[in-house]
């Protein structure tokens, strides 16, 4: 029996290959796994987290997309740009998780004196000043 999830998942993975014009084989290929992977992937059955990484590329989505579904959420589409590099949009409610995160782990990195209202208080004010910059 799969989870909800799971079949969610395997079918915008079915989609979007579907949307490239790929076999399964092939597609399998591309990702450096076997395609028997890749079928338990779309029969809406759990494989290696590695494996969910080389599908995420193979259907250009962020690394991690595969795990985003699983989580309820949508996987993120990737654009290449001349320099190779993959340029992903995430979402504003996304980013400001992430930042807040950061800006909590590096405060509490730096060894410093400050409390953890300090630290909380400094998070706020960072996601405040993207806020006002629109970047948030």
């Amino acid at each position: 029996m799969t989870s909800p999830d799971l079949e969610r998942l395997a079918t915008l993975v079915q989609q979007r290959r579907t949307e490239l014009r790929l076999g399964v084989e092939p597609a399998a290929k591309l990702g450096a796994i076997s395609k028997d992977t890749w079928k338990r992937v779309e029969a809406g059955k759990r494989v290696w987290d590695r494996s969910y990484a080389a599908i995420d590329t193979t259907l250009q989505w962020a690394v991690g997309s595969c795990l985003r579904v699983l989580a309820g959420k949508d996987p993120l589409p990737t654009d290449r740009v001349d320099s190779g590099l993959q340029v992903t949009e995430v979402p504003k409610s996304d980013l400001e998780q992430a930042v807040g995160g950061a800006v909590q782990r590096a405060a509490i990195g730096t060894k410093g004196s400050l409390t953890g209202d300090e630290i909380l208080e400094l998070n706020r004010r960072v996601l405040d000043e993207l806020r006002k910059l629109g970047i948030i």
